[in-house]
């Protein structure tokens, strides 16, 4: 590795006073080693930064869905996702279906992606959200939780639609979507068509600007699906039975 290199990997890191004796430091091979342990290091602890800040919570890796269950859903479409192409152009990403069919865990796993490729990323439920923004109790306060949602390259807001919001949550939630607007992504996972947000957010006037500024740039898609936690909960269920069976059968075998 030639010593300009190793200069400008010095500069990178900020360590300037190594830098400032440069024509002192004889043995650059060590020099080399030691700077490489201190780019890994930093790097390791700027991933467990955006891991932390991410608030992604345990979730099941996409190499473990059965893509066999649900009715419908482009497994293409989704994997693509991963590769966080959508993100370069400021592209919303919507996923619509019923309860229980694996969209959160989608939307985890595209997060999850975006930090280990160095982004910075933000899971929180659309419920936890707008409580967040209601609870402060200032302009200048809502104006800085506004600013850390609007911050990640990437904000999942997860459950649209599972609770009514008010007119004044309505017009919070605008607030944040308006700000990303066609600077970052955002992944919404809803059980509700547009069409029917109007009765998510009562008596809110913003709702269709709202929904214009997520899908005017965005990629939707469905999955039609019964409740795959549902159907995980039976064979549990289903595989206790059979446990107990097999006990009984070689209790009276014995």
């Amino acid at each position: 590795m030639t010593t300009d290199l190793l200069l400008t990997r010095l500069n990178a890191l900020s360590l300037h006073g190594i830098a400032a004796h440069w024509n002192e430091i004889q043995d650059k091979t060590t020099l080399s080693t030691f700077i490489t342990w201190e780019e890994e290091m930093r790097t390791e602890r700027s991933l467990n930064r955006r891991l932390t800040a991410a608030h992604l919570g345990r979730f099941k890796p996409l190499s473990k869905f059965d893509w066999a269950w649900p009715k419908h859903i482009d497994r293409d479409a989704i994997e693509h996702l991963q590769d966080l192409d959508f993100m370069t152009n400021a592209i919303n990403v919507i996923l619509f279906g019923p309860n229980g069919v694996s969209k959160s865990m989608i939307a985890c796993n595209v997060a999850y992606s975006a930090i280990m490729q160095g982004r910075t990323a933000l899971f929180v439920t659309a419920a936890q959200l707008v409580s967040d923004l209601a609870a402060q109790e200032s302009d200048r306060s809502l104006r800085q939780r506004l600013k850390y949602y609007g911050q990640p390259q990437l904000l999942v807001i997860d459950e649209v639609g599972y609770l009514p919001f008010t007119s004044r949550s309505a017009d919070m939630l605008f607030q944040l979507i308006s700000e990303r607007y066609e600077k970052k992504s955002t992944i919404i996972t809803t059980n509700k068509a547009f069409c029917d947000w109007g009765e998510v957010f009562l008596s809110a006037a913003c709702v269709v600007s709202m929904v214009d500024r997520l899908i005017h740039h965005s990629e939707i898609i469905t999955i039609d699906a019964e409740s795959y936690r549902l159907k995980e909960a039976n064979a549990k269920l289903q595989a206790v039975k059979a446990g107990k069976k097999v006990r009984a059968v070689k209790k009276a075998a014995g």
